[in-house]
């Protein structure tokens, strides 16, 4: 967990010296310091500017990390961040509504058998069973002589 998040501090470093400098300076000096502090120095992210953040495979935390920026300092009214909030609620409720869906504890335990009627008795047919036996060589031999013999 702790190397993700130095991981994500090193994304969260890299995005912000890529801002313009109206946004870089909304963050604090003291958090920009920290995520310059608490990064992984050896991890060199790459982030292209021409592709939306989603689509570069950051990490989760970086995600969580810009959101959080997003709404303490980037968001220029309370409307805007009231807006952004109720996004991240309806994300979180979808969420939810998804694991209890999918959940493997809870995935056969409510399911109807809408499929089986109970009112339509259906007959039981009559059914024999025929034995089946595989001809031998030589019953195979002479069937084939005489389907020979026949169409001449």
């Amino acid at each position: 967990m702790l190397m993700d998040n130095m991981i994500a501090y090193a994304e969260i470093d890299e995005i912000l010296n890529l801002l313009e400098d109206k946004y870089r300076e909304k963050v604090p000096e003291k958090v920009r310091t920290f995520f310059k502090e608490e990064k992984m120095f050896d991890y060199k992210p790459t982030i292209d500017v021409n592709t939306p953040l989603i689509q570069q495979n950051l990490k989760r935390e970086t995600i969580v990390l810009l959101a959080i920026l997003n709404i303490n300092y980037w968001c220029e009214n309370e409307e805007e961040k009231q807006f952004f909030l109720n996004e991240l609620a309806k994300n979180e409720d979808e969420k939810k509504k998804l694991e209890e869906k999918y959940n493997p504890d809870n995935l056969f335990k409510n399911k109807n058998n809408n499929d089986v009627s109970t009112d339509k008795i259906v007959e039981p047919q009559n059914i024999s069973m025929v034995e089946y036996r595989k001809q031998g060589i030589f019953k195979r031999i002479l069937d084939k002589i005489t389907r020979f013999f026949k169409k001449n």
